[in-house]
């Protein structure tokens, strides 16, 4: 009966999956730029811009199926726990590495559990500036645990990926997308180097991911 159960339940998660990657293609007909590299099975950290809630739906949506089977997003667990849709979604359908945001109550390093995923053969989405930007400026400063990961797993490729337009398609507060277009754009891969200071790091991949955006690209 067990066995049944999570059989139905990974199907369910299979079927979610497919309809949401069909949403958002509907809804935001979204184009992947691979401007740096290639879409090949190769283990990674895709470190995004975070303006929109379904920031990390949409960078997962544009990646091949071979690759979106294999990439995990990194997501926040008060948000994706608030219900038992979300929960399903989550933890069943993307399967995300979710981390305790607050300090105070998390009982698991959010360093350890993204290296745990890798370890285990599965690429990521992150949002290195920790939270939305609803701000003026393009990116917020980088939060540390991309170095940190970085230093623990100096093999895995870093991808900077530029999601442009999501923040008008989903605006804070809202739940009905906007019917625009947009764009996932991929970097060229970034790895930390022998010795590099944490400060220089950030400032490096920082860089790498806003050279993507529209304005600044060639």
């Amino acid at each position: 009966m067990r066995r049944a159960l999570r059989g139905l339940k990974a199907l369910a998660a299979l079927i979610a999956g497919q309809a949401i990657v069909l949403f958002a293609r509907l809804i935001t007909a979204p184009r992947a730029v691979w401007r740096g590299t290639d879409p090949v099975p190769r283990q990674r950290i895709y470190f995004a811009n975070h303006t929109s809630n379904g920031d990390f739906v949409l960078a997962w949506a544009v990646l091949p199926p071979a690759l979106r089977e294999r990439t995990r997003p990194v997501a926040a667990s008060d948000y994706w726990l608030k219900s038992r849709l979300r929960a399903f979604a989550g933890r069943d359908v993307f399967r995300a590495v979710l981390i305790d945001r607050n300090p105070e109550t998390r009982d698991e390093d959010p360093v350890e559990k993204m290296v745990a995923a890798l370890n285990d053969g599965a690429s990521l989405i992150l949002f290195p500036e920790g939270g939305r930007n609803m701000g003026p400026d393009p990116l917020l400063p980088f939060k540390t645990g991309l170095y940190h990961v970085a230093r623990r797993c100096p093999e895995v490729d870093l991808v900077p990926t530029w999601i442009e337009n999501l923040n008008a398609i989903l605006p804070k507060g809202e739940v009905i997308p906007l019917p625009l277009l947009c764009t996932v754009t991929f970097g060229t891969p970034v790895h930390i180097e022998a010795g590099e200071a944490k400060a220089d790091f950030l400032t490096r991949a920082r860089a790498a991911l806003l050279e993507l955006k529209p304005e600044h690209a060639p």
